[in-house]
């Protein structure tokens, strides 16, 4: 993998101003996957207006930047079919390419050397290594241990994986050159992980779980639960601010995998120093803010609203909502170009 600049911050190479000289030519644009619906709808983040709408595959669920990137995948699991497919995008057009069958993608991620994606394959129970261009299946690493498995980050010297299963209350921690799992653990509380993010300096690493209301810290080398952090109703997504110094939380405002509309939704901000919540900021009206990620420049937080059929854009210095009508159940948005050397999938976790 590329070597890590800033032990003390592995989020060096995101900040604002660090775009790699790959994504110069890519329109700013926030890539909606509307699970329901089967479209991407397609936002010029300058003007807040949709631009593009296309049809995509059957439930589509995270809108992944590459390895390189270069590409940006529509992961459709198409649910209880075996009709999954990736779509891939090409962010200086906007417009998508041919669909390519895989079994199941829930989400995907990139090894940290970049010669594998890792599709979730979470109605399967298994993490699928595939080629990261053309998505052949490399091996096939089965994980009945985690139900739901879905979400995941990686330790700072990209030997491990953490991942979240959801229908289980626990995680999994994968050895990644070795393609097979070293522990598990079940969490104290709760009982529904979400997105996870390891800390600036990679020592701890933040589980959102939509039934404790809050995140977990968990010691990412003994893989043992150290702490947890109250946020809010339904907590979901997790998002490092450019600088590396806070981190954005979701709270989707329900504690139901089929939530209702105008919820208790807000943005909890943390303070990664201090591992204690700064301000909270409540979605007007309510609201559904689930998955997204930060703006090259820091400025704005990009959220779906999975159950009012919106999208947020998000002031991060006033924490002000701006609301964009999208498609039918917004899901795991990328908002795109961002800094960074290289994608480590989902949304954008960027290194």
């Amino acid at each position: 993998m590329p070597p890590v600049i800033d032990p003390n911050n592995l989020y060096s190479e995101t900040v604002a101003g660090k775009l790699s000289p790959v994504v110069a030519d890519a329109l700013p644009r926030a890539y909606v996957p509307n699970v329901v619906s089967n479209t991407v709808d397609v936002i010029d983040t300058t003007t807040l207006k949709v631009v593009d709408r296309f049809s995509v595959g059957l439930n589509p669920q995270h809108v992944v930047p590459s390895y390189d990137l270069k590409t940006l995948w529509v992961a459709s699991d198409a649910e209880r079919t075996n009709k999954g497919s990736v779509i891939p995008i090409d962010p200086k057009t906007g417009t998508p390419g041919t669909p390519i069958p895989v079994d199941d993608p829930y989400n995907m991620y990139f090894t940290p050397d970049g010669k594998s994606a890792i599709v979730v394959a979470e109605g399967l129970e298994r993490l699928d290594f595939r080629d990261p261009q053309t998505m052949a299946l490399q091996f096939s690493l089965p994980t009945p241990q985690c139900a739901g498995i879905n979400h995941a980050d990686f330790s700072i010297d990209g030997r491990y994986a953490i991942f979240t299963c959801e229908f289980a209350g626990s995680l999994i921690k994968v050895d990644v050159a070795n393609r097979s799992v070293l522990g598990l653990l079940k969490l104290s509380k709760g009982g529904m992980p979400q997105d996870i993010r390891i800390a600036p300096d990679g020592k701890v690493f933040y589980v959102a779980d939509m039934m404790a209301d809050g995140v977990f810290l968990i010691d990412g080398a003994s893989f043992i639960e150290t702490g947890f952090i109250p946020t809010g109703t339904g907590t979901h997504g997790l998002y490092p601010s450019r600088d590396g110094k806070k981190l954005y939380v979701s709270n989707r405002g329900s504690h139901h995998v089929r939530g209702s509309r105008h919820g208790a939704g807000s943005i909890s901000v943390i303070d990664f120093a201090t591992r204690k919540v700064d301000t909270t900021w409540p979605i007007p009206g309510g609201g559904s803010p689930d998955m997204g990620n930060v703006s090259a420049d820091g400025k704005q937080l990009w959220l779906s609203g999975r159950f009012d059929d919106v999208v947020y854009a998000i002031d991060t210095t006033t924490g002000a909502v701006t609301s964009i009508p999208v498609g039918r159940e917004p899901h795991g948005l990328a908002v795109w170009p961002q800094p960074g050397r290289y994608s480590l999938g989902h949304t954008g976790n960027m290194r």
